[in-house]
């Protein structure tokens, strides 16, 4: 069977009858097993997804079938799906089964979409490189040496190898376009609101996102379509109507654009990722965009204000899984107090623990003014200067990444290199605003690397239009 990387493409065969849904899923299977080494996947979902395979089946039969008829697809491992296993790549959830369907499952599924499996990840979603997962690190199928980026890095790779047609993960401060950078996909952060975290495990509530990895603009649209609006179930999704992103992507007019001096001036970044970039930029003056640097003089704050902000609210958001209402209990506990430490000290990875710690510590009496009010403020600022740009401008262009993948191991031990892996993706989780990192080429090392486009909240549409163009260039 061909190595499907497109919705369309796949479903023109399924029409034609070349192929049938359990075929494709047997196909997937297959290739997953002979796979394994990359640890893409923590389990597949054999019987069910044969079962949804056969039901789509018939329902192409019929002429009933929905908008992701042939859509194989799998879920990050912190995205419910009613009577499978979650975990969230941690051991205090291990062998957990989910009683719902988180709501993208649910509007997948009722598009017919089939879930083959669950994707490994960092821990609660907490790293860039999928080295933090109870369950191994996921390694980047462009070279088994590197890191696939994180913490979404099993859905990255399971796109990139071509073990599911797409995938969703979650974003924190680029957890799903730092691993897409890395892989040389497509991955989606929408606006904040714009998706419903309902049934998503939550690591930061007022950053966290789920979102598409696909091998083109195309499918990435049509899912975001899908699985975006308003739900009863999370009062933060927004009730602003979700257009037909599919349908918008032709739009080929001269935009404006900016990109951030800081960034690209910054001592960090590649240069040979610089230089593609400015090449991409004067291509765009030559197709009649109209470019031009803008100041952002925050990027010094825009890691520690997230890491603030976002361990503080892990903190809230993980006391849950203390061994009495959630998760593992400890066997060596004898009173409450005991089975709160050890059981949270024997099911909780040492990055987790990490954050938690630091985001108790700004939470704590004679702290909270001094970070973490002091961290919401600076948040406010950089909000408000991300608008004004967006107010004279159509989009803002940078690298997703610095650099492309590092090895295995390389960064493990540097907690605060392993943070500055996301400089250039917090600024769309702190401002609310969507993102997408598309592929930008191969670097001389072999390696993938991609460029982000970030627009104004709720332009989805002009966004993924214009990254269609990009990405095509």
């Amino acid at each position: 069977m061909k190595d499907y990387r497109s919705l369309k493409e796949v479903q023109t065969d399924l029409k034609s009858g070349l192929i049938t849904c359990v075929q494709l899923v047997e196909h997937y299977i297959e290739k997953i097993e002979k796979n394994k080494h990359l640890n893409a996947f923590l389990e597949v979902f054999q019987a069910s997804a044969l079962a949804k395979a056969a039901e789509v089946d018939e329902k192409l039969k019929k002429g009933t079938m929905g908008v992701l008829a042939g859509a194989v697809i799998g879920l990050k491992d912190n995205i419910c799906y009613k009577d499978h296993r979650v975990s969230a790549a941690s051991k205090i959830l291990k062998d957990y089964e989910s009683i719902f369907d988180a709501t993208i499952t649910t509007r997948i599924l009722e598009e017919d979409a089939i879930v083959i499996g669950r994707l490994n990840c960092d821990e609660f979603a907490m790293g860039s490189s999928n080295e933090n997962s109870a369950f191994g690190h996921v390694q980047n199928a462009a070279n088994p040496e590197y890191v696939p980026g994180g913490s979404s890095g099993g859905s990255a790779v399971a796109v990139q190898a071509g073990l599911c047609l797409a995938s969703f993960g979650s974003d924190t401060g680029g957890s799903i376009r730092q691993p897409a950078s890395f892989c040389g996909i497509v991955g989606v952060k929408p606006t904040y609101g714009r998706v419903s975290r309902h049934g998503l495990i939550a690591y930061a509530s007022s950053f966290d996102q789920i979102g598409p990895f696909t091998n083109n603009v195309e499918d990435a649209a049509l899912l975001l379509q899908v699985v975006s609006g308003q739900d009863d179930y999370d009062t933060t999704a927004s009730k602003r109507p979700v257009e037909k992103y599919a349908d918008q992507l032709e739009e080929n007019k001269p935009k404006k654009i900016a990109y951030i001096r800081q960034c690209i001036e910054s001592e960090g970044l590649d240069p040979e990722i610089k230089e593609r970039f400015h090449e991409k930029l004067d291509g765009l003056r030559a197709k009649g965009h109209e470019i031009e640097p803008v100041d952002y003089p925050f990027l010094d704050y825009l890691i520690p204000a997230y890491y603030v902000l976002t361990t503080a609210e892990a903190s809230s958001n993980l006391a849950r899984f203390d061994g009495v209402h959630f998760g593992h209990r400890s066997a060596e506990a004898t009173d409450i107090e005991g089975t709160y430490v050890l059981s949270r000290s024997e099911g909780f990875g040492e990055e987790v623990q990490r954050r938690i710690m630091l985001g108790t510590f700004v939470l704590s009496a004679g702290y909270y003014d001094a970070y973490y009010s002091k961290a919401q403020k600076i948040r406010r600022i950089l909000r408000d200067r991300t608008r004004e740009i967006f107010q004279n401008f159509d989009f803002i262009l940078t690298p997703t990444c610095p650099t492309t993948a590092f090895k295995i191991g390389e960064n493990i031990d540097d907690p605060i290199t392993m943070y500055l892996q996301d400089i250039f993706t917090v600024q769309a989780n702190l401002a609310g605003v969507p993102a997408i990192s598309v592929p930008a080429g191969i670097h001389s090392n072999g390696l993938p690397f991609g460029f982000q486009v970030m627009a104004a909240e709720f332009q989805e549409g002009p966004m993924l239009a214009f990254a269609k163009t990009i990405s095509n260039n």
